[in-house]
């Protein structure tokens, strides 16, 4: 029989064990909490594909592997993403039509909203081979190549019943074009002394069509452009000749200046021009001599990846980092702000040079986004780890890629 006082020293041995077992569960760390987000696109980013052969315009949420087609008026529209994130705009270039597709997000600085379903806009162009766009604030610029007029769209009027992109006539000549917005609210355009030949000069106008600069360098088949506001650059060739090549810098206040090729470059124009924002930087690329830093305050060209394997080449959504893709499949990555490669590995198959559509890049901070011709299928590849995939299916032959939305996952009521 347990007496009294055996009974009160088990009790005791009982509640010493239970509270140790308490306090070491107290004591230990609780296990950390994965985020929802983690190893994911941002929420409010999204991905615009137009295929080569169908009408259908595929819509992807990365965020959510959701993948929505809309109808589209024509096959092979160029797509471009606004400044403004909200809207893409949709240039179908043989048909001399513009249209205006709608995320339905909206930012608010520390959240973003969602205000619609997506949807085709109200607005529209109808200048002839609608080519060349640019974006900067609200507005949005198209340079129409077989009239020399630019076409104007302000953000406020797109979803206007009946609403048409301003046009802006000033006094150009046909030509394959190209334009820049600055700051001041003036415009940099290209023109041309003969119809239907490449530009050799640039203006600055106003939004009336009103000539603000005329023209005080002559170069040679101008080609890509890219602005920060302030200063314009543009691709071109020296001369007339076509033997050397360079930049020319346009300031908003008419000057201009042309920045010399590296010395040994060649007969070849840096045909496409960049501005990273995030990276304050201009980059020049042409496939057959790879991608250069543009530093138009020391004048000066310098390679980033030189080589004639480059077939796509981009600035990142944020305007931080440089994409590089070359032919045997291999992706580059390039911190704007050092010049540095940060990352490289094969993310696709081999690509031969004569395929009339290859692959087509864009990219977030987060992950690369690669358009698939063969497969149709868009390939969103995990820019910490090139081995982690994600494909998908979108329509027969995607050959046209563009982002828009927002780098975030704050909604309105997170």
């Amino acid at each position: 029989m347990l007496n009294k006082k055996h009974f009160k020293k088990m009790a005791f041995v009982a509640l010493l064990t239970t509270s140790f077992a308490a306090c070491k569960k107290d004591n230990t760390d609780p296990e950390p909490e994965i985020p929802a987000t983690a190893g994911k696109e941002f929420k409010y980013l999204r991905v615009l594909v137009a295929d080569e052969l169908s009408n259908k315009l595929s819509q992807i949420d990365p965020f959510s592997a959701k993948v929505t087609t809309y109808d589209a008026k024509y096959p092979m529209a160029n797509l471009y993403g606004t400044a403004g994130g909200r809207y893409a705009a949709v240039l179908y270039g043989a048909q001399n039509l513009v249209e205006v597709f709608d995320s339905g997000l909206s930012t608010h600085v520390d959240h973003i909203d969602v205000e619609n379903e997506p949807k085709w806009t109200a607005i529209t162009a109808t200048g002839a081979k609608p080519t060349h766009f640019k974006t900067a604030g609200k507005e949005s610029l198209i340079f129409n190549d077989a009239e020399g007029t630019l076409s104007l769209g302000v953000e406020t009027d797109f979803n206007t019943a009946g609403a048409k992109f301003k046009v802006i006539n000033a006094g150009l000549l046909p030509h394959h074009g190209a334009m820049a917005n600055f700051d001041n609210g003036t415009i940099a355009v290209t023109s041309t002394a003969t119809a239907g030949t490449s530009p050799n000069r640039v203006l600055i106008i106003d939004k009336t069509g009103k000539r603000i600069h005329e023209s005080n360098l002559q170069v040679g088949a101008i080609h890509g452009n890219a602005t920060d506001g302030g200063n314009a650059v543009f691709g071109a060739f020296t001369s007339a000749a076509a033997t050397a090549g360079g930049v020319l810098v346009v300031k908003s206040t008419g000057e201009q200046r042309l920045i010399p090729n590296p010395e040994g470059f060649g007969a070849f124009r840096l045909g496409s021009i960049y501005y990273a924002e995030s990276a304050d930087k201009f980059i020049g690329f042409v496939a057959t001599k790879g991608a250069y830093l543009v530093d138009i305050k020391a004048d000066k060209i310098t390679p980033i990846y030189a080589g004639t394997d480059v077939f796509q080449c981009k600035v990142d959504y944020a305007g931080k980092n440089l994409l590089v893709l070359t032919l045997d499949g291999k992706l580059r990555v390039y911190d704007l702000t050092t010049a540095k490669l940060v990352k490289e590995g094969s993310v696709i198959a081999t690509v031969t040079s004569t395929e009339t559509y290859k692959p087509v890049l864009e990219a977030t901070s987060r992950f690369a986004y690669i358009a698939l011709p063969s497969t149709g299928e868009v390939a969103q590849i995990d820019l910490t780890d090139f081995s982690k995939v994600i494909k998908h299916k979108v329509s027969s032959r995607p050959v046209k890629l563009a982002l828009f939305g927002f780098e975030s996952n704050a909604g309105h009521n997170d």
